[in-house]
């Protein structure tokens, strides 16, 4: 399944939700609330077809052929 993430074509598998998205650009594994599973902080925003999605809803929320994916991630420094 083709969807677009952060304005670039991407490949996903055809039962990808944003939980396992955000796993594999993470390399980090997730937890059913959207934390990650070694307790650190992710630093990850994701919106799908302009609608911010809730890390709670990550694991929940299936992507479908032609989605916008917005992933954010937070970044110190000034």
């Amino acid at each position: 399944m083709n969807i677009t993430l952060n304005g670039a074509p991407h490949a996903v598998a055809a039962d990808a939700s944003v939980s396992t998205l955000v796993s594999a650009l993470t390399g980090r594994s997730l937890a059913t609330d959207g934390q990650a599973v070694d307790g650190g902080k992710l630093g990850v925003a994701v919106a799908r077809n302009a609608a911010v999605v809730p890390r709670s809803q990550w694991w929940a929320t299936a992507l479908a052929d032609g989605d916008d994916i917005e992933l954010v991630t937070a970044v110190q420094g000034g």
